[in-house]
């Protein structure tokens, strides 16, 4: 296991209405001029946007609004949202909704206190300070509620990249699984695999010796195994939402993650597709995910073997592991397939013609990019370019 800090200090308040107590929290937090931003639809019609409102009144905490977040958050609501911000002299930005809406306010927050172009953040300049952000979560998902990363799509090029730093940590996110229920199966599944997503992530990793956190990444690719079948057949099931909302935020807060190295190759050739396509981030991991773990499957044979043995409940082929290991990724991609997820580029809406593409701007695309991606191996554009063909 390797050295590390981790300081994770955002509050959670989780369970059955506990959207009523955003208010006070804002307040304990030090907020007295908020933007609300959130997307819309379901934040409203549910009227959990007015008991939001209802219970900043109640504080007598100012606010403004901000919505029309959309998946795969767009940088020109972020620019709309830092010249709001300075205008209001706002001093606390709280996001109703979903990961999208996260990454959106965590942008508006860093850019409202800096003087150059938020985008600079998403090319690689360190994010150092941020107005304080709230979360109402209502996707259990992308686990932004409890990270320190944001992804935003840049609409000149339409260009997909991740920003981290321990400023975008929400001060307190409020967890309520009852705000789920009326999710769209597809959009329920979308966030299962997200979360099944950032689990694998950290567990292709380089490193030696790191069972402690080996055991909990597998315990919660079990729970998600689980629980996920249970909401697709009823969408009701308060305590199966109340275990993938909470497992969404383990899978992505680093817990899982410390002391190891990280892959993070399926998120970067999925961020091309969803800047391309606008395809919805889930549903583009469901079919990179198998096809990235095919490719590089020889890298660590014996890790893609444990995680088929300890997770999908495949028999170890002791003389032929590469068997165990292939039987583990194809479970994956049959669980992913049973749920509702697509299978390949063309359900995705996605093109062969645009392979080529894809592949260079993952690899030659943004700040210090070298044509080479790395993670759990280095793969280059030729490289990435067969694994697009493996989603055909």
């Amino acid at each position: 296991m390797n050295n590390f800090n981790f300081y994770a200090p955002t509050y959670f308040s989780f369970g059955k209405d506990a959207e009523t107590k955003t208010g006070s929290l804002v307040k304990r937090f030090g907020g007295s001029r908020v933007l609300i931003h959130y997307g819309g639809g379901s934040v409203v019609r549910s009227g959990l946007f007015e008991r939001v409102k209802a219970s900043l009144e109640k504080e007598a905490i100012t606010y403004v609004e901000l919505g029309g977040v959309k998946p795969n958050p767009r940088s020109g609501l972020v620019y709309e949202g830092i010249s709001l911000c300075r205008k209001e002299k706002i001093d606390f930005v709280l996001a109703v909704g979903g990961g999208s809406t996260i990454d959106s306010a965590k942008a508006i927050a860093a850019g409202t206190l800096y003087d150059g172009d938020f985008w600079d953040f998403y090319e690689g300049r360190p994010v150092a300070e941020a107005l304080p952000i709230g979360t109402v979560l209502t996707i259990a998902a992308a686990g932004s509620e409890g990270s320190p990363d944001s992804v935003i799509t840049k609409e000149d090029g339409m260009i997909k990249r991740g920003a981290s730093g321990e400023a975008y940590r929400p001060k307190f996110s409020v967890l309520n699984p009852a705000l789920t229920q009326t999710l769209p199966p597809y959009q329920t599944a979308c966030g299962i695999t997200d979360i099944i997503a950032h689990l694998y992530e950290r567990y292709l990793t380089n490193t030696k010796n790191v069972e402690t956190t080996d055991r909990m990444i597998e315990a919660l690719m079990l729970a998600m195994i689980n629980e996920a079948p249970k909401v697709i057949e009823n969408p009701d099931d308060y305590d199966a939402r109340a275990n993938i909302m909470w497992a969404g935020m383990m899978a992505h807060n680093n817990s899982c993650g410390v002391g190891r190295t990280q892959d993070w190759t399926s998120h970067k050739l999925e961020h091309e597709l969803s800047a391309l396509y606008d395809c919805a981030h889930g549903a583009g991991l469901a079919v990179v995910m198998p096809a990235v773990f095919r490719y590089t499957m020889k890298h660590d044979i014996t890790r893609f073997a444990k995680a088929a043995v300890r997770v999908w409940g495949c028999g170890m082929d002791f003389e032929h592991p590469e068997r165990t290991a292939a039987a583990g990724i194809e479970a994956l991609r049959r669980f992913l397939i049973s749920i509702g997820m697509p299978k390949n580029f063309s359900e995705l809406g996605a093109k062969e013609e645009d392979i080529e593409k894809l592949a260079h701007t993952c690899c030659f695309g943004g700040a210090g990019a070298n044509g080479t991606i790395s993670g759990f191996t280095a793969l280059t554009q030729k490289d990435v370019e067969e694994i697009y063909r493996l989603m055909l």
